[in-house]
């Protein structure tokens, strides 16, 4: 009896610490307007998810997003938006502001996200997931800075990761190779 309560205790022990599998998919977040929106919609789309600021100097990165999306969105690519603040506050404004900056400034069409944060113990889900998924540089998963993007294929894998200094026009063959 004592055995099999040990046997039990420690599968019970063991099944608790294993991570829950979780998908791509499974997550959800609110757009901008504040409308939850589930990543299932997104399914069967080659997906490119980037922390944004709008006070950054990689600010001038949306010109290259946009220029991507128009690109392939017709073939079946998503780039999704996640305004963050956590470094160098560099996207103090609110969802309006975000809106109107990166719509008046840059023509910006793909979806955007409220504000999250991409760090620390208030941290999105979806991102605690993406840097699980795809770990920066020598295995770290903290985000380093605004600009981020983390490449999802149409099944929902995240296949990439760069960096900040990575523009969004050296990711095209990429995107072209998911989409194909």
């Amino acid at each position: 009896m004592y055995k099999l309560l040990s046997t039990l205790l420690l599968t019970l022990t063991l099944n608790a610490r294993a991570p829950m599998s979780q998908h791509f998919y499974d997550f959800e977040a609110k757009n901008i307007q504040g409308k939850t929106i589930s990543m299932s919609q997104y399914k069967g789309k080659v997906i490119l998810v980037v922390n944004v600021a709008s006070e950054c100097g990689f600010t001038p990165q949306y010109e290259g997003l946009e220029k991507l999306y128009k690109t392939y969105h017709p073939q079946g690519l998503e780039i999704l938006a996640f305004p963050c603040n956590q470094f160098g506050e560099q996207e103090p404004g609110s969802a309006e502001e975000i809106q109107k900056f990166c719509s008046s400034k840059f023509s910006v069409t793909f979806p955007l996200f409220e504000k999250i944060d991409v760090n620390g113990e208030n941290t999105h889900p979806l991102y605690v997931f993406l840097k699980k998924e795809a770990t920066g540089f020598l295995g770290t998963e903290s985000i380093k800075w605004n600009f981020t993007k983390f490449l999802v294929n149409k099944e929902g894998k995240v296949i990439e990761r760069y960096g900040s200094a990575t523009k969004p026009e050296k990711i095209a063959k990429d995107i072209e190779k998911l989409l194909q």
